[in-house]
């Protein structure tokens, strides 16, 4: 049965989802969007300190909510227009893979997508006011709601770069031109064709791109905000690791824009003073499912380090404990190994998903807040829980309690492992 299971993963699955993973276009787009994690892990933070989980009565929580305009304002500049910076990293990343000038691509990327954005008028006198010129951009465009408008107009910009740059239609400086003033004219051509392009679709004509690709984008955002879709994802992650393969690298990638939108959308109302809507962000995976890494391998670690009876699950767990501590499983995933056993396959799939589910109802019935920015992944879980949360206590007894819960549901599966690992050693033994 694991013969063939391996083989239809190896056969049918796996070479055409690696493939779909490691396509240009794809992966230009996940490295965009993984670039700016800095920007937003460390953004959301200012999120929590203009409004910290304190009592309202204290002085240092009126200080810090009187002056929460101030202190957003990092955020609003990082994570809240984070779509500008991963425009720029979608754009250099396709340029490279098209072995292209890969600033050029990063900035040609930004000026389509700027060509998208319709600025606003102001009134006068409100211009006067706010001390603006009398246009503004309309910001929500910048972030995560046009997240989707970026991927197309990003790739679309770079292979104009590379269809001019391998046609004739360019202008090429002599060899003792600067390289760098020889690429500012060679990009002359594709920058003519975009803007122009551009402008005529999105001012002359008048489409309006974020509306048609929110029409198109919302059904699927609203289908990966739920129950169904979260299970879903865990049995494919937690299915292709099971062979081997990186179920995050290859589904991640398809999943993140979708994931990015969510938390995005959660972060402005938290702003905004509203109550966030969405549950299934990246950081409820992170932080409520794969608990210790893929599989919730956590309960599998803290078994081994301190319930296992053989001397190399004793010994592969006091070294596994520290870095699952920290979300780090490759070694619990290969040194198990958890590839192709299948005693311990059925809880790596299993138990992530009963723990989706429980953390689900909690959240969805306001037990436990819904996440709102983007913890670092290698905190420990229920530190980690508490501040994507926005500081609410209670994801950290949820975290506490779904880790407790893992080392009951891993304990049976454990157990069979364990005691086939001492027989073979006592064997082993006998025979010396």
């Amino acid at each position: 049965m694991i013969d063939k299971l391996t083989m239809f993963f190896d056969q049918k699955l796996s070479g055409p989802m690696e493939k779909l993973a490691q396509q240009r276009h794809l992966r230009a787009i996940r490295d965009g969007i993984v670039a700016t994690l800095p920007l937003i892990i460390v953004g959301s933070f200012f999120l929590i300190i203009a409004m910290p989980p304190l009592p309202q009565d204290w002085e240092i929580y009126q200080f810090l909510n009187g002056n929460a305009a101030t202190i957003m304002l990092p955020y609003r500049m990082t994570m809240f227009i984070m779509t500008i910076y991963a425009t720029f990293g979608i754009g250099y990343s396709l340029a490279e893979s098209y072995k292209l000038d890969r600033l050029t691509g990063g900035i040609l990327a930004m000026i389509a997508f700027l060509c998208t954005i319709t600025p606003i008028s102001v009134a006068a006198e409100a211009a006067e006011v706010a001390g603006v010129s009398g246009w503004v951009m309309p910001m929500a465009n910048l972030g995560g709601g046009g997240l989707f408008v970026s991927i197309i107009v990003s790739c679309l910009a770079v292979e104009v770069y590379r269809l001019t740059s391998k046609s004739k239609f360019k202008i090429t400086m002599p060899a003792q031109v600067p390289p760098a003033v020889a690429r500012s004219f060679e990009a002359l051509t594709p920058t003519i064709v975009i803007i122009v392009g551009m402008a005529c679709i999105t001012y002359f004509i008048g489409f309006d791109w974020h509306g048609a690709v929110a029409t198109v984008v919302s059904p699927l955002v609203k289908a990966a905000d739920s129950l169904p879709s979260v299970l879903l994802l865990i049995f494919l992650i937690t299915g292709f690791w099971s062979f081997g393969i990186h179920g995050v690298s290859i589904i991640g990638s398809l999943a993140r824009p979708l994931w990015l939108q969510l938390i995005d959308t959660n972060t402005a109302m938290a702003a905004a003073g509203q109550a966030p809507t969405a549950i299934a962000a990246e950081p409820f995976f992170q932080w409520f499912i794969w608990i210790g890494g893929s599989g919730c391998t956590i309960g599998l670690a803290i078994l081994m380090a301190f319930r296992a009876k053989s001397k190399y699950a004793s010994s592969l767990g006091k070294t596994c404990i520290v870095p699952s501590l920290f979300n780090i499983n490759e070694p619990v995933i290969f040194g198990t190994p958890i590839v192709l056993n299948p005693i311990l396959i059925i809880p790596f799939i299993v138990v992530p998903m009963v723990c989706a589910t429980i953390a689900w109802i909690f959240t969805s019935l306001n037990f436990v807040d819904k996440v709102v920015m983007t913890a670092p992944w290698t905190l420990p879980g229920p530190v980690g829980a508490y501040l994507a949360t926005g500081g609410d206590w209670r994801a950290a007894v949820l975290n506490i309690f779904l880790i407790a819960l893992s080392v009951i549901l891993y304990y049976p599966f454990f157990k069979i492992y364990d005691k086939n690992l001492l027989k073979e050693e006592q064997g082993e033994l006998t025979e010396e």
